[in-house]
C-alpha cells in the first residue's frame, strides 16, 4: 500500500474574502417603471423559461447591454 503524500496547500486569506464578499453586497437601489405590455411581456418570458426572480434577469439583461456598449465603444488611438 502507498503511502500518501502529506502536502499542505496554503488557504486564501480571510481578510481577502471578507473584502471580497463585501465589494459584492449590492447597496444601491434603482427602480423601473414598466407599461402593461411590457410587463406582459417579462411574466410571459418568466412563465416559458422558468425564471423564478425578476431581479436577476433585469439585472443580467442591463449589465450585458452595458458591458457590450461600453466594449464596442471603447476610446480608440487614433
Amino acid at each position: 500500500m502507498a503511502k500518501r503524500k502529506n502536502t499542505r496547500t496554503s488557504g486564501v486569506d480571510p481578510e481577502y474574502l471578507k473584502k471580497q464578499k463585501e465589494a459584492l453586497v449590492r447597496r444601491h437601489r434603482q427602480v423601473i417603471y414598466l407599461n402593461d405590455s411590457e410587463m406582459a411581456a417579462i411574466r410571459l418570458y418568466c412563465d416559458k423559461f422558468r425564471v423564478g426572480t425578476k431581479s436577476v434577469l433585469f439585472r443580467e439583461a442591463i449589465m450585458e447591454k452595458v458591458l457590450k456598449e461600453l466594449d464596442d465603444n471603447h476610446p480608440t488611438l487614433f
